[in-house]
């Protein structure tokens, strides 16, 4: 956990000097009040007292509590600063950490695992610098000037209250042990409702399709009830504190006065007073070490669970990038071309091989394609290129330049990429269509026009409401699957890359539309690159060249009439698809 106290600013420094002052301040005056309390009390049992000592004393004593409260509240509001400091530089931390992280490294953690480290261990980090950094500035420094004050005033008062701590403190440790294992689990179930709830949300139209309703219902009030009946446990276990504290803190005054009737009896006349003035007075500060060494147990009963998010916020912090900068950004002697030299892939804990030995390498203005059953690695094989992954074996050139030596931002500004699962993000049609940045200026209204246009969402963009201010829900759920395709594709297409990557990203479109948009990116598009993975043969069979692949391996390469005579897997899923006379065989 100290690990992320590094986090703090040096304007957080002076505050955290500030607060220590402040609460120094706020134990001194608490503190001095029971010696203007024991002064009234002599005042009041002695004869011949002036009314004006007691009201001095007792206006002493409000300006004590008026002051403790002015500086409780100042601390307070220093202590607020930090923490939100804090937590609004260590979410920072963690979401640009995962921004920069590669695919492979961000599957070891879920998403509802990632949300639940971003906003509850990061709260449960900050309660303990907000709650904990009062209690633990405070704690000590109350209980030890409060011994100081009740040392020497009667052995029997002070081993009262010395059992009393212990009593407390067994009581506090004892709690500890049971419940310090389970706040690592009130975590991860946390994680796992998170997940089952996202889950359920995202597929909510699948859910409620198969009648559903039910099995989602018992999934979730499994996970829950988990979670309810381990923090319910933890609570009760924790809810003994609260009377256990009232009972001792109850339980030594009662003996202070007890203690103090004996004492009082077996003293003359003179000493009596001066034995109950004594009395009021440590009972008094006999409450402090009591409170103080509680809040010190209370401290401590949360670290543990802190320490628990803490360690969680930083395995996310320390993940290694395997997806790692190069220092390439200048320019290149060729433009637009794309070389793969024996590349093969697997996955980090995968024994087989995705794609095994891939070689091609398209030109400027060329248009490749790729085509092959579900699995067979077409996908994986154009994430490479944009270095979604890096390739196990073998190298990937774009521009003649080593993917790996490429600054990433350099190396994507070259790039469209338009994804299989269309993304769209919440705001407007024009705001999805201009996003992210290419180096470039950003693109202006007439260039958004232009994209749309090729993309053939033009026709749809301006029959909705403000057209293309139109507001579009997150992950575009007010929209069809064709229109947000069309839309993803708008954005690569206002970018004016180098290199179009287009991951079957006309399977939404009927066959009318499907053609018009590939003839409008030809005309387009024709100086630029254009790598696709499509399942239609229709899409694709005008392509410079098309990449077969089988099972990872690549079975034939050529263009569609090549292919139709000597690659029989093409052959076979094109026939499949299209009669002998619309192939042209």
């Amino acid at each position: 956990m100290f690990k992320l106290f590094k986090s703090f600013s040096k304007k957080d420094y002076i505050f955290i000097a500030l607060t220590v002052l402040f609460i120094a301040g706020q134990v001194g005056l608490e503190l001095k009040m029971p010696e203007y309390m024991s002064a009234i009390t002599r005042l009041v049992q002695t004869e011949g007292s002036e009314m004006g000592e007691i009201l001095t004393n007792g206006g002493m004593m409000l300006l004590c509590a008026f002051g403790s409260v002015i500086s409780t509240i100042i601390a307070t509001w220093f202590i607020s600063n930090i923490g939100a400091d804090f937590t609004y530089i260590v979410r920072k931390k963690i979401f640009d950490k995962v921004e920069k992280l590669g695919l492979n490294d961000i599957k070891r953690f879920s998403t509802a695992s990632l949300i639940t480290r971003t906003t509850n261990d990061v709260t449960q980090v900050r309660m303990v610098i907000t709650m904990g950094a009062n209690m633990l500035i405070r704690a000590p420094m109350t209980a030890i000037w409060a011994i100081i004050k009740i040392s020497g005033k009667s052995w029997q008062w002070s081993m009262a209250t010395s059992i009393a701590v212990i009593i407390m403190l067994a009581t506090v440790i004892t709690i500890m042990m049971i419940v310090i294992p389970r706040f690592k689990l009130i975590q991860k179930l946390t994680d796992k409702l998170n997940g089952v709830t996202r889950e359920n949300l995202t597929g909510i139209r699948v859910v409620r399709a198969f009648n559903a309703e039910r099995y989602q219902e018992h999934k979730f009030n499994t996970v829950n009830t988990e979670v309810a009946d381990t923090t319910r446990f933890v609570d009760r276990v924790l809810s003994i504190v609260s009377p256990m504290m009232y009972l001792v803190m109850n339980g030594i005054t009662l003996t202070i006065y007890l203690i103090g009737a004996v004492l009082i009896s077996q003293s003359i006349m003179f000493d009596k007073l001066t034995v109950f003035s004594d009395m009021v007075v440590f009972s008094t500060y006999a409450i402090h070490v009591i409170i103080s060494f509680l809040m010190v147990a209370m401290i401590v009963m949360m670290i543990p669970r802190a320490q628990v998010s803490a360690e969680r916020i930083n395995e996310v912090l320390d993940e290694e990038i395997s997806i790692k900068d190069g220092n390439f950004d200048d320019e290149t002697a060729e433009i637009g071309t794309v070389e793969f030299r024996n590349v093969s892939f697997r996955y980090p804990d995968a024994k087989e091989y995705l794609l095994k030995d891939i070689s091609f390498r398209a030109e400027k203005g060329q248009t490749i394609a790729f085509v092959g059953s579900t699995g067979s690695g077409k996908s994986t094989l154009i994430n490479l290129v944009p270095r979604f992954y890096d390739a196990t074996d073998g190298t990937v050139y774009v521009d003649g330049v080593n993917v790996k030596d490429y600054k990433q931002k350099a190396l994507h500004r070259k790039i469209g990429y338009v994804p299989q699962k269309a993304v769209i993000f919440s705001g407007t049609v024009a705001s999805n269509i201009a996003y992210g940045e290419n180096g470039k200026a950003k693109p202006n209204e007439r260039k958004i026009q232009t994209a749309a246009k090729v993309a053939q969402a033009k026709n749809f963009i301006e029959k909705l409401d403000k057209q293309y201010n139109a507001r579009i829900a997150q992950a575009g759920t007010n929209i069809s699957g064709g229109q947000k395709q069309r839309l993803a594709i708008a954005r690569a297409v206002a970018r004016d890359p180098e290199i179009y990557i287009f991951d079957d990203s006309f399977s939404a479109l009927d066959y009318k539309t499907d053609a018009a948009l590939r003839q409008a990116l030809k005309n387009y598009t024709k100086d630029a690159t254009s790598l696709i993975v499509a399942q239609r043969i229709g899409t694709i069979m005008h392509a410079d060249q098309i990449i077969v692949l089988d099972k990872g391996v690549c079975v034939g390469r050529g263009t569609h009439k090549e292919l139709m005579r000597n690659c029989e897997v093409y052959k076979e899923i094109a026939l499949s698809q299209l009669t002998k006379e619309e192939l042209n065989v």
